[in-house]
């Protein structure tokens, strides 16, 4: 405590902003007063969707993936171990609170892997198409295998991924690495990770509306090289990215999506189950679902 009282009301308000930025990583909670990262064409300027059924619901679809009625069956399992890692909340890009950025496994991928895209990363390193160009230090085009049958959207870089240009590489990005390779018995290159923007907002707020618009052509190119036979949603912000306005992580994780040329199977992100083991199991679960739809025909 301060005696100066403006100096207490910046530092709690400093506090705040990390806590927010926490909660929206998880990408469970949509906060009072942030926009919201996807949803209806009226807020975001991404085209909104209408007609498609989820779980004996109705919710819109989207006017870019062609978006069918799909059920999805979740398999009884037991939880998976428990990860190492522990969660690290968002940090601030100040001169005070900058650190050196935690050394990251590099991948076992071939010199020209990014051949496939035609030179699609050299545009996003580009772009400047945003307010979010001025404050980057990287841009995130994603990693991974050009022809992989399974993809992870997140919705934004966050401070490590700015310093690296890699994505998922924090704490949550340990945990997304097992999910991959103790859960579904793959190697982290043999998937492709990505996020609905390529550039970190400041102090990881939500996309604006025109930013998930700036980048979404980005996306739907990746998407469209790559072919992927399923899509994995890390939490809300990516759900309604890739799905338009549908409802909660809560209620829509786990069931299958058409959409993309792929089944889109929406989940926790990697941040909310460190800070809610409980949910492990539920991710799991997911999880298998992913593993049996990648198992029937291509």
């Amino acid at each position: 405590m301060t005696d100066d009282p403006r100096e207490e009301v910046c530092r709690l308000v400093r506090r705040a902003r990390m806590l927010a930025a926490a909660e929206r990583e998880a990408g469970v909670i949509d906060l009072a007063g942030t926009p919201a990262p996807a949803g209806p064409a009226a807020e975001s300027g991404v085209p909104a969707v209408v007609g498609t059924t989820v779980a004996h619901a109705t919710v819109p679809r989207p006017a870019t993936p062609r978006v069918t009625p799909s059920q999805s069956q979740r398999p009884a399992a037991t939880a998976p171990s428990s990860p190492t890692a522990t969660y690290v909340p968002p940090r601030e890009t100040s001169a005070t609170s900058a650190a050196p950025a935690a050394p990251v496994r590099s991948l076992d991928l071939p010199n020209d892997v990014l051949a496939p895209f035609g030179g699609l990363d050299a545009e996003v390193a580009a772009c400047r198409k945003c307010r979010l160009c001025e404050l980057r230090t990287r841009t995130v085009f994603g990693e991974g295998s050009p022809t992989a049958r399974l993809v992870f959207c997140g919705e934004a870089p966050g401070f490590d991924e700015d310093r690296t240009g890699r994505p998922f590489v924090g704490a949550s990005g340990e945990l997304l690495t097992a999910m991959i390779e103790k859960g579904l018995k793959l190697r982290r290159e043999d998937v492709f990770i990505l996020n609905t923007i390529k550039c970190r907002p400041p102090e990881n707020r939500a996309p604006l509306a025109d930013e998930l618009l700036a980048c979404r052509p980005f996306l739907e190119r990746q998407l469209a090289v790559i072919r992927p036979t399923v899509i994995v949603a890390l939490g809300n912000p990516a759900s309604r990215a890739l799905l338009g306005s549908v409802p909660g992580i809560k209620t829509i994780r786990g069931q299958v999506f058409d959409g993309f040329g792929a089944k889109i199977v929406p989940t926790f992100h990697p941040a909310y189950v460190l800070r809610e083991p409980t949910s492990k199991r539920d991710v799991w679960t997911d999880l298998q679902t992913v593993m049996r739809l990648l198992a029937g025909p291509v």
